[in-house]
């Protein structure tokens, strides 16, 4: 009786997952659908239509990463320390409004321009919802938290890869950038009409939720290391790892995402219909694998045990693809379902280790220098998968230089020694202080 009450009485930190992730989900999905659709076009006649080199248009998909990589540090401090609110507010307006503008491009020096600022535009929206997922669920829920927001990513692809598909072959690349880029703008408003900030300003939590919430949450904070700025964060050892490792495996995932279509349309004749569901299938694959991996993961706490197996297995199916090659193309494309499935599965405990090392001060900056690192390993991955594609004219170099990059991800997550000293807290209620497992 006295669970069943207690139960009743916190019922609406049980209302965190239904009121903020479907919002949280959703806004990270239309980031990720402005950013990836490039990949549908590149196949399908933009080229031609704009005069783009395969040279340029290898750059043409990686410049999204460079205006990504240098505005992400100054977007996670700014959400940090006045609003996220706000900033993914304005952020949903100009990104919707840039990927409209894609489709009425009239030449290749607008389309760079534009890339470059979706990038700048995009930068802070990761890690501004990393930060705001710090302000609402403890660490024992932290890792799955972080996946329904990644989720977002192969969600997205797996509709993405279908209804863009369709788009292209029905109407053309332009209209799937005009068609995909507005729901952003009319997202915002609703972004802004039912998000709230902090706990502190949530009307449907009563005030003995919003104290039991925010005391688990600062008693988190009791076993992290003080550490005073964003320099002295920076300078960690183990931020600095985390952000090589975070380089190499995004070179893979990005690699991949962009130039998916491209490679499924090469290793088998067939128009973008078919290829939008070939490419539908490994992001399918990454949802189940991305939900039972944080589970697993907030169920035994242990975040590195959950980071580099799917990584060192994907790496491994990237070569068999390409042992395989193109004349066994559906044995090489099951290989690729599996790589994709294990590129996307460790996203929330990898996310869950920065605030479990640093203390929430310095968090959001931390998690920001490690994505701008993925950032640029994104760049690399896009615009050398491309690059290679082209001057091969095969995808067996692409291949290996994707599952080499993975392979390096995998020794430098092992590298990587957590901090013991930091206990997680239980997720129920009434157990603010309990260390929960080791």
């Amino acid at each position: 009786m006295e669970k069943l009450l207690e139960s009743v009485k916190h019922a609406g930190l049980k209302r965190r997952w239904l009121l903020i992730m479907p919002i949280v989900f959703i806004t990270y999905s239309l980031a990720y659908l402005d950013r990836a659709n490039y990949g549908f076009a590149a196949a399908s006649g933009m080229a031609e239509d704009l005069n783009i080199t395969p040279g340029m248009s290898s750059l043409l998909g990686a410049l999204f990463f460079l205006g990504y990589f240098f505005f992400q540090v100054p977007g996670a401090i700014y959400a940090q320390k006045k609003s996220v609110k706000k900033l993914i507010f304005v952020s949903l307006i100009l990104w919707g409004g840039l990927a409209t503008l894609t489709g009425i491009v009239s030449n290749a020096y607008m389309l760079i321009g534009i890339r470059f600022m979706l990038g700048v535009v995009e930068a802070a929206v990761m890690p501004a919802m990393l930060v705001y997922l710090c302000y609402w669920f403890t660490k024992a829920e932290r890792s799955r938290a972080n996946t329904v927001l990644i989720l977002g990513n192969p969600v997205t692809m797996l509709w993405m890869s279908v209804v863009s598909g369709y788009l292209v072959a029905h109407f053309s690349w332009r209209w799937m950038f005009i068609v995909e880029g507005l729901p952003a703008v009319i997202w915002a408003f609703i972004w802004w009409r039912l998000v709230d900030e902090r706990p502190a300003q949530a009307k449907w939590l009563t005030v003995e939720e919003k104290t039991e919430l925010q005391s688990r949450l600062d008693a988190e904070q009791v076993g992290i290391k003080p550490v005073k700025n964003y320099a002295e964060a920076f300078r960690s050892p183990r931020v600095l790892l985390l952000a090589a490792q975070y380089f190499c495996w995004s070179i893979g995932v990005y690699g991949f995402v962009l130039w998916l279509p491209t490679i499924i349309k090469k290793g088998m004749q067939m128009d973008m219909v078919e290829a939008g569901w070939l490419s539908a299938l490994p992001y399918l694959a990454a949802v189940i694998g991305m939900v039972l991996v944080s589970w697993a993961s907030d169920k035994t706490q242990k975040r590195k045990a959950f980071v580099w197996p799917p990584l060192l297995l994907a790496a491994v199916a990237f070569y068999g693809s390409y042992a395989l090659g193109t004349e066994h193309f559906w044995w090489s494309y099951s290989l690729l379902v599996i790589a994709g499935a294990c590129m996307y599965a460790p996203y929330g405990p990898f996310f869950a280790i920065v605030p479990e090392i640093l203390p929430a001060n310095v968090a959001g900056g931390a998690m920001a220098l490690i994505n701008s690192l993925g950032a640029l390993g994104s760049f690399a991955g896009s615009y050398l998968v491309g690059y290679l594609n082209g001057v091969t004219g095969t995808l067996s170099a692409s291949y290996l230089f994707m599952s080499g990059a993975l392979l390096v991800s995998v020794v430098l997550t092992l590298l990587l020694k957590p901090d013991s000293k930091a206990r997680p807290l239980s997720d129920k209620p009434g157990v603010g202080s309990a260390p929960a497992h080791s």
